[in-house]
């Protein structure tokens, strides 16, 4: 008997993490057969600097999840995420091709490819389009809600938001996964994933940012109406207040991080040498630079302070004491720490949110064919031609 096994790989700038999942008939959610993690070398603000070393580290990973759950992996999902991941918005239109002005699917494939081609920056051949998401279509000027096709007019508009990556640094990342002796089945990118076992399907639709805090990158991802509306990345991270602590007490940098997390304020006390006082200042002027940030990103997309749902904060990064505290004094919107019901139990690590974006990945197995079966449309060709855009008719 075949089983169907979903295996998700993502490689963050501090550490890599794989995880193996099984889909079971009649379950609606992978039962984890087995996790694997390592240090990550050869990666700088998400992107490969040293092919290498990463590979080392994936496959480090790689082996420790094999041993777990005992499947020799071979293909697996892989996340996306780093400072040339953004998301852009562009518009487009065509006329409708039938003589009697029925809208079809072709129709509304050609205002997207329209959109597609009037995205800045493709023609220089150093960005690819990962996902691209539909956001609203218009016919003969008039917003059209629901479904499309059928309906009759002349012109067809379309603006959509097509998540792009540096085609440089994503054929390093693949070539990094290819060494170690994983074959890409797609890439996802990680908000996406994220998304998927964080957020519920109200918080997307009423409004609401997802705030991803890694080690050396912060993304911001916005969704409203069901759909993400913006998506960029910051080269600002948890190492920074890390960093921070370390100067201002000057102190070995493992020590700054037991005082970020609180774990040696937990065990023997905040202790003048330490106060705490201090250490809230650090914290908070880190965090600040953050805010900064994300209200500099919600004003240009005009969602500042009107994002029902608030934010809901992930990864590594979120296990920042005063986080939400200071996140809805400063930003003023509801601030709550990310978890997701879908994996794991209480005693799991795996309830640490820095694990969320690869199990989210294996979610993307079971919709599309999972490890033994088929791949996603974006199917890597090779490493030089890797993906395919794949078109989502999400009807607003």
């Amino acid at each position: 008997m075949i089983r169907n096994i979903s295996v998700g790989i993502d490689v963050g700038s501090m550490t890599t993490r794989v995880v193996v999942g099984e889909f079971i008939k009649g379950e609606k959610n992978p039962k984890i057969i087995g996790v694997g993690e390592s240090t990550t070398e050869g990666v700088r603000h998400g992107y490969v600097i040293n092919g290498t070393l990463a590979a080392t580290s994936i496959k480090k990973a790689v082996l420790q999840a094999e041993e777990t759950s005992g499947i020799k992996i071979k293909r697996a999902f892989v996340s996306l995420s780093g400072t040339t991941l953004r998301g852009e918005i562009s518009s487009g239109g065509t006329i409708v091709s039938k003589a009697d002005g029925e809208v079809t699917s072709i129709d509304i494939n050609k205002a997207l490819q329209d959109c597609e081609d009037n995205l800045s920056g493709l023609s220089t051949g150093n960005k690819k389009i990962i996902h691209t998401y539909p956001l609203s279509f218009r016919l003969d000027g008039k917003e059209v809600l629901g479904r499309l096709e059928g309906m009759r007019g002349t012109k067809l508009e379309a603006k959509a938001i097509f998540v792009t990556y540096s085609v440089v640094h994503l054929e390093d990342l693949l070539g990094a996964i290819a060494e170690a002796g994983v074959e890409t089945i797609s890439v996802i990118a990680s908000p996406i994933s994220l998304s998927d076992i964080t957020l519920s399907e109200k918080q997307k639709i009423v409004g609401v940012a997802l705030v991803d805090i890694g080690d050396q990158t912060t993304s911001l991802s916005v969704f409203e109406n069901g759909l993400l509306v913006s998506t960029c990345t910051f080269s600002i991270g948890s190492s920074d207040i890390t960093n921070d602590i370390a100067l201002g007490f000057k102190i070995p940098l493992q020590k700054a991080e037991s005082l970020k997390l609180g774990s040696l304020s937990a065990q023997a006390g905040i202790t003048p040498e330490y106060s705490k006082k201090k250490l809230d200042e650090i914290i908070e002027a880190r965090l600040s630079d953050i805010f900064e940030l994300i209200e500099n990103n919600l004003k240009k997309i005009k969602r500042s302070e009107l994002l029902p749902a608030g934010i809901v904060w992930v990864g590594g990064g979120s296990n920042t004491p005063l986080l939400p505290e200071l996140s809805r004094s400063i930003l003023k919107l509801p601030s709550v720490l990310g978890t997701t019901e879908i994996f794991g139990n209480a005693k799991t690590k795996l309830r640490d949110s820095s694990w969320f974006t690869v199990l989210g990945l294996l979610t993307a197995g079971k919709e599309n064919g999972g490890y033994s079966g088929s791949s996603l449309r974006n199917l890597f060709k090779d490493l030089k031609n890797s993906i395919k855009s794949s078109l989502k008719q999400l009807m607003p």
